[in-house]
């Protein structure tokens, strides 16, 4: 009776403890709507049903699932080519106004061109302030799919997003990845350098291509990167017509620093012992409970 007693009060400790954070996620937003998810649309079954659980699909309350294909980029990408095959794959959750992006690429190994900086410096230039974005492949992919697909899911959430945005956020992904292959540049350093010149860009407000001309000049001086005359203007040319593009680029800097901590609070960035130390916890406890009814 006793023994009986004693698990039937461990149980009830153990559910008191474990329920609230346990199912604390289940919820549905009303206002903000589910998380939407977005596979590239050449996936294979077992290539989509990989992706899901990288992306932790069933993990959410709720879903909202999408493909894109050749024909959605081309819709936010003008000149985008129609038959380009799409793998890489997002998850999106909308969040409340001023918490900022999170990106967390899920599959670091396959995505092999684009950082989370990188998709963050674009989604801005795109307009897409505030979400929780996750990306993943299943093999070895650049990532610029991933891209469109958050597209859709904007416009599929009732957002409106601009065209022209979307397009200059896309070529911004393209030099980006550009610079750090071909120059040979680390690619954190490449994000960094296009933030500070955005940065710079809404600071000294350039009227004219010449001014944007010099602070290009100035931030490739200061993080000492030496490109071909093509790149220079290349890199010219993008961040030209990104100046002339109405964007607070205020919220940049300060979104991209604490972007790391932010993984971690809200997706959950766990040490692998941590539930080998909360199994033993409870072992310790049972044994405990037993003892001390025996």
């Amino acid at each position: 009776m006793k023994k009986g007693l004693a698990y039937v009060l461990m149980t009830l400790l153990m559910v008191g403890m474990i329920t609230p954070s346990a199912f604390a996620d289940d919820v549905i937003n009303e206002k903000l709507g589910v998380p939407i998810v977005v596979y590239g649309a050449n996936l294979s079954d077992d290539e989509k049903a990989a992706v899901r659980m990288e992306l932790k699909v069933a993990d959410e309350a709720e879903v909202e699932e999408l493909s894109v294909d050749g024909n959605d980029l081309i819709k936010y990408i003008p000149g985008g080519d129609r038959n380009a095959r799409m793998y890489s794959s997002a998850k999106i959750t909308r969040t409340e106004e001023g918490e900022g992006l999170v990106i967390q690429i899920a599959t670091p190994d396959h995505i092999t061109q684009v950082t989370a900086d990188m998709y963050a410096t674009a989604m801005l230039t795109a307009g897409i302030e505030d979400a929780i974005v996750e990306v993943a492949s299943p093999k070895k992919v650049t990532g610029h799919s991933a891209l469109v697909g958050i597209y859709k899911a904007y416009e599929v959430s009732g957002e409106v997003l601009d065209t022209e945005r979307t397009d200059i956020a896309n070529d911004e992904l393209s030099v980006a990845t550009k610079l750090s292959e071909k120059v040979g540049v680390d690619k954190d350093e490449v994000a960094k350098l296009l933030t500070e010149i955005k940065q710079q860009i809404a600071e000294q407000k350039p009227a004219t291509k010449e001014d944007v001309e010099k602070i290009v000049s100035e931030q490739l001086s200061k993080f000492n990167i030496q490109l071909s005359e093509a790149d220079r203007q290349l890199l010219i040319d993008l961040m030209d017509r990104i100046s002339k593009l109405d964007i607070d680029f205020s919220k940049l800097n300060e979104q991209l620093t604490d972007m790391a901590s932010k993984v971690k609070d809200k997706l959950g960035e766990i040490d692998p012992s941590f539930w080998e130390k909360v199994k033993e916890f409870f072992r310790n406890m049972a044994d405990s409970f037993k003892s001390l009814f025996s």
